[in-house]
């Protein structure tokens, strides 16, 4: 259903082929149909994956997809409005729009493909490179430190912060999903291994480190807790939900402006339910 028939330019083991089979199926088992999600995301390697999904989708400039999709929420709150792009495009060129929707709490699905590098560049260091990696703009190391954004997302005032793994796509779609049902914004940091350009976070290295923190007794609602989790990275590095607030109003539900409905929904069925044969009757409409 959600299969499209563009081909797919990923490097072969690409951790993003996991997060399309992740996105996919979240959205099957949700019950969520094409016509009903709307994937946007920025520039970048992973910012790709529209194109390769059955899926509404818009391809926006580099680091702007969360103001588009907040944007997009606001027209047409009946869509499932889904973020996805790298952590160059989400913690670097659009850091400034992440912290805002973490604080604002737009109802999205932010899934950040989280490489540690600038693969479609050729490598070059990213805000989540760690300090002392070495690439092409960084020979002698990257000096600074590593940007850490489930902290900063916590300190934000996200209500939903999650991180999975490539190298567990199912367990990825079940965060996925998570998000999805969540109101409000949802963060989920995919770790996932770029293997052309970092030979250091490779699917061995994260194998060797990280847990499930639905195996432990934690509680994601515990926000000390989660600012522990949050930190730990050299030696254990955790996986699941670190935190999640219910109940807390999303920003859309605060406008009074849309009080009286969305845009979109003031309109008829036409435009509320854009399906192919949809579009062929609103083109006679204006013809």
């Amino acid at each position: 259903m959600f299969d499209a028939t563009t081909d797919i330019t990923w490097c072969a083991g690409c951790g993003d082929f996991a997060i399309l089979k992740a996105l996919k199926l979240a959205l099957a088992d949700l019950g969520i149909e094409p016509y009903q999600a709307l994937v946007v995301s920025g520039i970048g390697c992973g910012s790709k994956l529209p194109d390769y999904m059955n899926v509404n989708a818009y391809l926006t400039n580099h680091g702007r997809p969360l103001p588009i999709a907040t944007a997009a929420k606001l027209a047409n709150p009946d869509l499932h409005v889904i973020v996805t792009n790298g952590d160059g495009d989400s913690y670097g060129i659009g850091g400034n729009h992440f912290v805002q929707s973490c604080r604002r709490n737009p109802n999205l699905t932010h899934i950040v493909e989280n490489n540690q590098i600038y693969g479609l560049t050729k490598g070059q260091y990213s805000p989540t490179s760690d300090k002392g990696f070495v690439t092409t703009t960084s020979p002698d190391g990257a000096i600074e430190l590593a940007f850490n954004p489930l902290s900063v997302a916590l300190g934000a005032g996200a209500t939903f912060i999650s991180r999975a793994f490539a190298g567990e796509p199912k367990h990825m779609a079940g965060l996925i999903a998570q998000g999805i049902q969540h109101r409000g914004y949802a963060l989920i940091d995919v770790l996932q291994p770029c293997v052309t350009f970092n030979r250091t976070n490779t699917y061995d290295w994260y194998r060797k480190r990280v847990y499930h923190l639905e195996d432990e007794d934690y509680d994601p609602s515990d926000r000390k807790a989660a600012w522990e989790k949050a930190h730990e990275w050299e030696e254990r590095i955790p996986l699941g939900v670190l935190y999640r607030v219910e109940g807390a109003p999303a920003y859309e539900d605060q406008v009074k402006a849309l009080e009286g409905g969305s845009p979109l929904s003031r309109l008829d069925d036409l435009v509320k339910d854009p399906r192919p044969q949809q579009y062929e009757r609103l083109k006679e409409r204006f013809t």
